[in-house]
């Protein structure tokens, strides 16, 4: 008896450490990825990357000028993909041992991440074949615009992808204890501006100014994955 009374205080300890060490390394995953896409679209921005009602000759134009940017910009989404999935993938694992309570929620925020990552894949692939091309054509080709074209479709069926990301997390994160409730509210808002934006997807990836929509939603993400990075990064083991 004397020996289960001494081991269980231990073992309480060895596993709220855990818990601890875990929750840090999900919440470091969270703010980097932060930092990353933050990075990324500065990056485009600054270069003056075209919106996709642009004429296809400045687009052009954009990827032949701008090939070390479109390594730049590739080479962080090859980065903050993997943090992405160590983020959804270790929530899932907090929320189990917390319980479980909202475990369904972080399994949907699992599965729409690893979806997101594949279409976030496709999107860049795309890109770098555009920076690649580019420098080679005099002119657009039918062949050029056809990726630009479906580069563009890609990116407008990840926002829907990814508002599904968020709320999932957001609600598993709330139901776990992890977050307090305006931090839920913000990820759901941020998470169904992004589904509202992605049921017009075709006319965004013409360029219709829906994209904002979408854009608005992807900031209030960013801010929600930020706050619960940090919180889970300043967490104490109990």
């Amino acid at each position: 008896m004397s020996d289960i009374r001494t081991n269980t205080p231990n073992t309480a300890t060895t596993l709220a450490r855990s818990w601890f060490v875990r929750g840090r390394i999900v919440g470091a995953a969270a703010i980097a990825f932060v930092v990353s896409v933050v990075i990324e679209n500065a990056v485009l921005a600054v270069t003056g990357a075209p919106s996709f009602d642009a004429p296809i000759e400045e687009v052009l134009a954009y990827y032949a000028a701008n090939r070390d940017a479109v390594a730049i910009a590739s080479g962080l989404v090859a980065l903050y993909l993997p943090l992405l999935l160590v983020f959804v993938t270790g929530l899932h694992g907090l929320v189990e041992r917390r319980g479980g309570a909202g475990a369904d929620w972080s399994r949907l925020a699992l599965a729409a991440g690893a979806t997101l990552s594949a279409i976030f894949v496709l999107v860049n692939v795309l890109q770098i074949g555009l920076a690649l091309s580019a420098g080679g054509l005099a002119e657009p080709t039918p062949e050029f615009e056809l990726v630009w074209q479906v580069h563009a479709a890609a990116f407008a069926l990840a926002l829907p992808t990814l508002g599904t990301t968020f709320i999932g997390a957001a609600l598993a994160a709330h139901a776990s204890g992890l977050t307090p409730a305006w931090q839920r509210l913000l990820g759901l808002v941020g998470g169904s501006l992004l589904l509202a934006a992605g049921l017009g997807n075709l006319a965004i990836a013409d360029g219709s100014p829906l994209l904002f929509v979408g854009l608005l939603g992807f900031a209030a993400g960013l801010v929600w994955l930020l706050a619960t990075g940090v919180r889970l990064v300043r967490s104490r083991p109990r």
